[in-house]
C-alpha cells in the first residue's frame, strides 16, 4: 500500500510572547522574552518565583462562548484557541459534519489548575457539595479534543496523547500516520498546557528542575549555556492542520511544509533523567532522517528540545554531536523565550519550524552567552536568513519519551 504524503496547511500558536502566527513570529525575531515573576499566586516561600505566563488572554477573542469557557480549564481554552487559529489559517471549509477530519491534541498533565482549585474548596469548606460537578470534564486530558470536535463538528478520530514534554510531537506523528494510511484526509493536531500552579511549581522546584534566577527572569532560560540552572515553566498551545497532499491540492490550500520523516522511541533508562549517552535519541534522529531520505548534511536547522537543564541539554548535545559529526548544523531553542510549555512544547516548536521554512529564517536562541566546553554546538543567537529546505524538530519527555520530526519545504 502506497503511503500518502502529509503536509502542514495551517498553524496556530498561543504563547507567552504572542498569539497567532504573525505576533508569535515577530516576537521570536525580536528575541522577546515571556518570562517574568509569577503573578498568579504568592511565591514568597518558593525557591523559584518565575514563569512564562500568558497575560491578557481572553477566550472570547477566539470565538469561545463565555458559558463554555467557564466549564473549561485554562489548558482547554488555550488548545481550543490555538485550534481555531490553525483551522482559520488553513482555509478549511467545514460542513455540518466532517467525518474525514479528526483531532489529536494532547497534553502532558491536563487540568491541574482546576484540580488544585477544587481540592482547595473541599479542604477549606469541608463540604463535598462545594466541589464543581464540572471538575472531571474540566481536568480530563481529552477535553481539548472534545471541545475542538464539538465546536467545529469534526467527527473523525480523536485520541489524546500524553507523553510528557514530547506530547505535541507525538500527536503530530500519530496524526501523520493516520493520514498517510488513508484513514483520514485531515487531522487537527498539537498540544496544550497550563500548569502554572502552586503544586506544579513546588514539585518541579523540589526536584531541582527549575531555574532559580529569580533576580533576572529574562535571562533565566539559557539553553546550552554553561551557566544554565534549570527550565522555566511556561504555558500555551500549538496546533497544526495536517492533511494529505492530495486533499490539500484538491482544495488549493497553502502548504507550509511536508512532514517527510519521524521517529519515536523510549530511553528505558529513568523516569525523569535522560540517558547521558543519548543512545535512543541518536537512534530517533537517525531513523527520522532515514525515513525522510536525507543525510545529516542535508538538515539545514534543528529546533532543539533545549530545556536549559544541565542534564537534558548535555544529552541532546551528545546526540547531535555524534550524529552530525564535523557538520556544525545550526541549532536554536525557542524555549529561551517562551519557557517550557511541557505538553505543548513540541507542537509550538513545530509551528516555529513550519514558519522558519516559510520565512527562510532561523529563529534565535537567547541568553546563550557562555558556551559550555562540553557541548560543541553551533547555537544561533540572532535571527539569521538561511536557505532552509529541511529542518528537524526534537522533543523529549519525562519517562524517556523521544520524538523527532523532519519537515521539508514543499517544492510542488
Amino acid at each position: 500500500m502506497e503511503r500518502k504524503r502529509v503536509v502542514i496547511t495551517g498553524v496556530g500558536a498561543v504563547t507567552p510572547i504572542g498569539s497567532g502566527k504573525d505576533k508569535f513570529w515577530d516576537a521570536l525575531m525580536e528575541g522577546k522574552s515571556g518570562i517574568d515573576l509569577v503573578s498568579r499566586f504568592d511565591t514568597s516561600k518558593f525557591k523559584t518565583r518565575i514563569c512564562a505566563e500568558i497575560r491578557g488572554f481572553d477566550p472570547k477573542d477566539y470565538g469561545i462562548n463565555p458559558k463554555d469557557a467557564k466549564r473549561m480549564d485554562l489548558f482547554t481554552q488555550y488548545g481550543v484557541a490555538a485550534a481555531s487559529l490553525a483551522i482559520k489559517d488553513s482555509g478549511l471549509k467545514l460542513g455540518e459534519y466532517n467525518d474525514n477530519i479528526g483531532t489529536m491534541i494532547g497534553t502532558g498533565i491536563g487540568g491541574l489548575m482546576t484540580l488544585e482549585e477544587e481540592k482547595r474548596k473541599l479542604i477549606e469548606s469541608q463540604n463535598p457539595s462545594r466541589v464543581s460537578p464540572f471538575l472531571i470534564p474540566m481536568m480530563m486530558p481529552n477535553a481539548v479534543n472534545a471541545y475542538v470536535s464539538i465546536i467545529n463538528k469534526l467527527t473523525g478520530t480523536s485520541p489524546c496523547t500524553c507523553n510528557a514534554c514530547a506530547t505535541g510531537a507525538y500527536s503530530m506523528i500519530y496524526a501523520c500516520k493516520d493520514i498517510a494510511l488513508g484513514d483520514f484526509d485531515v487531522i487537527v493536531a498539537g498540544g496544550s498546557e497550563a500548569i502554572i500552579t502552586e503544586i506544579a511549581a513546588s514539585s518541579f522546584a523540589n526536584m531541582k528542575a527549575l531555574s532559580r534566577r529569580n533576580d533576572d527572569p529574562k535571562k533565566a532560560c539559557r539553553p546550552f549555556d554553561k551557566d544554565r540552572d534549570g527550565f522555566v515553566i511556561g504555558e500555551g498551545a500549538g496546533v497544526l492542520v495536517l492533511e494529505s497532499l492530495e486533499y490539500a491540492l484538491s482544495r488549493g490550500a497553502q502548504i507550509y511544509a511536508e512532514l517527510v520523516g519521524y521517529a519515536t522511541n523510549t530511553d528505558a533508562y529513568h523516569i525523569t533523567a535522560p540517558d547521558p549517552e543519548a543512545r535512543l535519541v541518536k537512534k530517533a534522529i537517525r531513523d527520522a532522517m532515514a525515513m525522510a531520505g536525507v543525510e545529516p548534511k542535508e538538515i539545514d536547522y534543528i529546533n532543539a528540545h533545549g530545556t536549559s537543564t544541565p542534564l537534558n541539554d548535555k544529552a541532546e548535545a551528545v546526540a547531535i554531536r555524534d550524529v552530525f559529526g564535523d557538520y556544525k548544523v545550526p541549532v536554536s531553542s525557542t524555549k529561551s523565550m517562551v519557557g517550557h510549555l511541557i505538553g505543548a512544547a513540541g507542537a509550538v516548536e513545530a509551528v516555529v519550524c513550519a514558519l522558519a521554512l516559510e520565512k527562510q529564517m532561523i529563529p534565535p536562541s537567547t541568553n546563550y552567552e557562555t558556551p559550555d566546553p562540553e557541548m560543541d554546538l553551533n547555537v544561533i543567537t540572532e535571527p539569521t536568513p538561511a536557505r532552509l529546505n529541511v529542518v528537524m524538530n526534537n522533543s523529549f519527555g519525562f519517562g524517556g519519551h523521544n520524538a523527532v520530526m523532519v519537515l521539508k519545504k514543499y517544492d510542488g
